[in-house]
């Protein structure tokens, strides 16, 4: 019986061992050992909640829409990417309402690329439709692993600036208010956090809170 009892435990010692090796072999094993994990599918169609928000911003703490807002991308050399990226500039100029306001590439000082576009500041909605056709056109011709995040500024009646930043790959949205110095201002970052967070998925990580310094529309 001894020899019985023996054989029966390692037989299931072994049985409980091959289930540690196939939970390793599973794709999701390996993600949480490594702290990896899906990426989440962008939802362009989240930046249509943006012009709610503003209202909101408004009221709460006093923030308007600057009119301005961009979209940063990794930058990348190539024939294929300049044409695609040519291409947005002209759909964007094109547009008859835009009051001949170019729509500005610029290269920051960390070798990200930006496209600004400017509307009126009562032309939120006309904004949003700019950066949501920037992303789309970026996306659906292969680049969207380039794309990085898009923003829309606002200002107080002291000129104080302020950014809603969307995460491209995250697919949420964080305040971003800049002092002078690189120092940001997090109390109203909380405030406005909890003002807007009705109206846009916002992200909870703190730590991607990105600080976006020098940039363009802020």
């Amino acid at each position: 019986m001894r020899r019985s009892r023996d054989a029966t435990g390692k037989a299931r010692s072994r049985d409980r061992s091959r289930g540690r090796d196939r939970d390793r072999g599973t794709p999701g094993f390996w993600n949480a050992l490594l702290g990896r994990s899906k990426p989440v599918r962008p939802d362009l169609d989240q930046l249509f909640g943006l012009p709610s928000a503003a209202i909101t911003l408004q009221a709460a703490a006093g923030f308007t829409p600057t009119g301005a807002g961009s979209v940063c991308f990794a930058t990348i050399e190539g024939g294929a990417f300049t044409e695609v990226r040519q291409d947005v500039r002209a759909l964007l100029d094109a547009d008859s309402e835009r009051g001949g306001v170019p729509v500005e590439l610029i290269r920051d000082d960390f070798g990200y690329s930006w496209l600004l576009s400017r509307r009126a500041p009562d032309e939120l909605p006309a904004l949003v439709n700019d950066l949501h056709a920037v992303n789309t056109a970026l996306q659906d011709s292969g680049f969207g692993p380039q794309l990085l995040c898009s923003l829309v500024t606002f200002r107080n009646t002291e000129q104080r600036p302020l950014a809603l930043v969307y995460l491209y790959k995250r697919g949420t949205f964080y305040p971003f208010a800049p002092l002078p110095g690189e120092k940001r201002d997090n109390p109203l970052e909380l405030q406005v956090k909890a003002a807007i967070k009705d109206d846009l998925r916002l992200e909870e990580d703190l730590s991607r809170w990105f600080p976006l310094w020098g940039a363009p529309g802020l």
